[in-house]
């Protein structure tokens, strides 16, 4: 059966300060997605479900248990946050993805302003996410709670290139109830090498 592990992080937890603090990473990291794969083993377990990845599970979650749901997201979700940050991130993205950008939002700040609004407007807890769609087109789109745009219950369904947590322990010890603050902070840490090679590598 296969078991799912914590992946190591690329920094260490106090790397992406002053922008996410040292606490919040540690706690982040080592509590909640450690849970969320703790968690999902067991589910996984007790419904002796044995998939072949962690995609396809996710791609036909609705017929699956809520734990399973929950937790399938909150490791893949987490796990593509971390791997789309970086100490020396910041910037923007060039070649294919700043053209497709471009295109598909009308220029760079427009796709900012969208995504920002997008995760200021999610109620309660959950993600904002640009995606690539079916089509070839990029989208900005959000999910509650550990949802995702791989899973066939999402509203807007694609493949996730960038992903920022709204759930308030990835933020609160920091900004408090500060979203907007946290939202803006994120365009410091953005690896966009990394959403650039997931946009070719699915394009």
């Amino acid at each position: 059966m296969m078991h799912y592990e914590l992946p190591e992080l690329p920094y260490t937890y106090s790397e992406l300060f002053p922008y996410i603090d040292t606490e919040t990473m540690e706690i982040h990291h080592s509590r909640h997605h450690a849970g969320y794969v703790n968690n999902l083993n067991a589910a996984l377990k007790d419904a002796d479900i044995h998939p072949e990845s962690l995609e396809k599970l996710l791609e036909n979650i609705s017929g699956l248990p809520r734990a399973i749901r929950n937790n399938a997201g909150g490791h893949y979700n987490h796990s593509l946050f971390w791997k789309t940050l970086s100490p020396r991130g910041g910037g923007f993205p060039s070649g294919e993805l700043s053209e497709a950008i471009s295109r598909d939002f009308g220029s760079p700040e427009s796709f900012k302003e969208t995504f920002r609004a997008a995760a200021a407007a999610r109620f309660g807890s959950g993600w904002a996410w640009l995606i690539l769609t079916a089509e070839g087109r990029l989208k900005v789109t959000s999910t509650p709670n550990q949802d995702n745009p791989l899973m066939d219950v999402a509203e807007e369904q694609g493949i996730p290139l960038l992903g920022l947590d709204v759930w308030e322990h990835a933020y609160y010890l920091k900004y408090q109830n500060k979203r907007p603050e946290y939202i803006e902070a994120f365009w410091n840490i953005i690896n966009w090498k990394k959403v650039e090679k997931r946009f070719r590598d699915n394009s």
